[in-house]
């Protein structure tokens, strides 16, 4: 007899309710996802969603180990006031946090294997009274994690960040030997535990134009990125670069590099959303629970209209079963 397959159990927490996360989210419950679900939501908010966009999904308490499509099973969270989609309420903004705390205790304590998140709302969140820069801070500080590495995938792209929701300005600072060392050291250790790959071909872009031009363009290269990564590769991390932004993303470039490492946001996801958008799916390494995300916002103005693309939801949902299951093998 073929021994059973063990499912992993991934929760889902929507994000923002006046946003497309709970659309999102009960349109992937339609689909035939190979893992099991649980949406840590308001159980009411889903099922009225749900009624507003025609869609025959049954909300149940009952959590089980494999999905059927049209079934999806909710974790109980009640709203601070009601919903009405496309309209932010900052009053909201303790059940968004709560959610997500519930689902982080779930994850900490093996109660759920892996962790999807769909957008919140930074501005609302903040208009509450709670300081929140984005999910990869907040799980962070949640799980006692020093430092977080952003990550977004889409088919052959791998791009990581060294800082991220930061201003420009700032970066300069926030480039120090030890940082880059330690981000480069998260990203190595990370594609070995949650992808497999035996030997992480990482190519490190530089922070200026043309990687500073041997020092004409700025020394960020010289004085602190290079030295890192010779140190690096004589203890036997594959390391290349600082390699020019506008090169790192060539063809022939990526088909020799597992993940490049970008300086800045916009350094490196403008190439992630141009290529995969609606298929990318966002990874924060150096965590001690799996978790993903949707590669997009709240939409606003596309909640309750039927009009959201559960893509990268369900992208972001396949992705985490996979690290589970090669955290689970390890």
């Amino acid at each position: 007899m073929e021994k059973q397959r063990h499912h992993p159990l991934i929760a889902i927490t929507p994000g923002e309710p006046a946003g497309i996360g709970p659309d999102v989210v009960l349109k992937a419950a339609m689909s035939p996802i190979d893992t099991a679900v649980v949406a840590i939501a308001d159980p009411h908010l889903m099922a009225e969603r749900s009624a507003l966009l025609g869609l025959k999904v049954k909300i149940t308490p009952k959590i089980g180990r494999q999905h059927r499509p049209g079934i999806l099973p909710c974790l109980p969270i009640s709203l601070n006031q009601s919903v009405t989609p496309g309209e932010p309420a900052p009053g909201n903004s303790p059940y968004v946090l709560e959610s997500l705390d519930r689902a982080i205790e779930g994850c900490s304590c093996h109660q759920f294997d892996a962790l999807v998140t769909g957008p919140v709302h930074k501005e609302g969140v903040n208009q509450s009274g709670v300081g929140f820069s984005g999910h990869t801070e907040y799980l962070a500080e949640r799980t006692g994690s020093p430092q977080p590495v952003m990550m977004l995938l889409t088919e052959g792209v791998r791009v990581a960040l060294l800082t991220t929701h930061l201003p420009l300005s700032e970066v300069p600072g926030k480039l120090t030997p030890e940082r880059l060392e330690s981000v480069l050291r998260i990203i190595d250790q990370g594609l070995r535990l949650d992808f497999a790959i035996h030997q992480p071909r990482i190519t490190v872009c530089g922070l200026n134009p043309h990687a500073g031009e041997g020092g004409c363009l700025g020394s960020e290269e010289t004085t602190v990125i290079e030295p890192v990564i010779r140190s690096l590769v004589r203890e036997g991390m594959d390391l290349s670069g600082p390699c020019s932004a506008d090169t790192a993303f060539t063809p022939d470039r990526l088909t020799k590099s597992d993940v490049i490492l970008t300086m800045y946001h916009d350094q490196g996801l403008p190439v992630i959303k141009h290529l995969g958008f609606g298929r990318a799916v966002n990874v924060t390494l150096g965590l001690p629970i799996v978790r993903t995300s949707v590669d997009h916002g709240t939409a606003f103005d596309l909640a309750g209209t039927g009009a959201a693309d559960e893509g990268s939801l369900i992208k972001a949902i396949e992705v985490a079963a996979q690290m589970a299951a090669h955290r689970r093998d390890k």
